[in-house]
């Protein structure tokens, strides 16, 4: 633990736990090892962090949680390490800001820039990418992503991928298009945003299916950084993604 990590008073700070200089635990926290805590981390009352994963096929296996820097943890939040069959790591990127009681399952990998509203839920193996925001009591299930700038209306169930710059909202999900508001909120410029519209047109609005689609972007939209990316996280989905 460096020198200026300040801990409150009745924290508990178990075994195997490593934490950086800057970081602020607050009265009542407990966190548990193996993890590892970044640089200027903040960490609210009643907070849960780094214990065994609420997974029946965990037998002790010694597994991590990792955690960078600039991390804010509200409030009864909760975060569980990894097991053998999720590569033994849940892993948290830099500067998050995770709001009260939301909870992070065993072998999850969250990006940066990241908020998750309150009692916002992840299962196991969820993986959510940068700058994506997932909405008050929202559940995703194992095995989904949220792809980047991704956003997640409060009280959705995702029960599939959530398309890169969408809207997605509702129980069971529905995609609205593209999350216009926030991606000028993260600077970007009009010439993008028409080429990400024309390509949630085609999948989203064209009858097409999603096979056609993709030929139909390929060919008719400008392959800018933003629309490899897409056509990329769509060809990789397990899942499938929801349109």
């Amino acid at each position: 633990m460096a020198e200026d990590v300040c801990v409150g008073p009745y924290s508990v700070i178990g075994p195997g736990v490593r934490i950086d200089s800057g970081t602020e635990i607050a009265p009542h926290v407990v966190i548990e090892g193996p993890t590892i805590i970044g640089k200027n981390c903040r960490f609210f009352p009643f907070a849960s962090i780094g214990q065994i994963p609420q997974d029946l096929k965990f037998h002790g296996e010694r597994s991590e949680l990792i955690i960078g820097d600039d991390n804010v943890f509200r409030e009864f939040v909760t975060f569980h390490r990894g097991t053998q069959g999720g590569g033994k790591k849940t892993i948290v990127g830099h500067n998050n800001f995770f709001m009260a009681y939301t909870h992070v399952a065993h072998d999850c990998t969250i990006g940066s820039h990241v908020i998750m509203a309150n009692a916002a839920t992840l299962a196991g193996h969820v993986t959510v990418e940068d700058y994506s925001l997932v909405g008050a009591f929202s559940g995703i299930h194992q095995f989904c992503r949220v792809g980047e700038y991704g956003f997640v209306g409060g009280y959705s169930v995702i029960t599939k991928d959530v398309l890169p710059y969408s809207k997605t909202v509702g129980n069971r999900a529905h995609c609205y298009g593209m999350n216009s508001i926030g991606l000028r909120r993260r600077g970007f410029n009009d010439q993008k945003l028409s080429v990400i519209k024309h390509a949630f047109r085609l999948l989203l609005q064209s009858k097409l299916n999603t096979r056609q689609a993709l030929e139909r972007i390929s060919e008719e939209v400008p392959q800018i950084e933003e629309i490899t990316y897409l056509l990329d996280f769509i060809r990789s989905s397990t899942r499938g993604i929801i349109k």
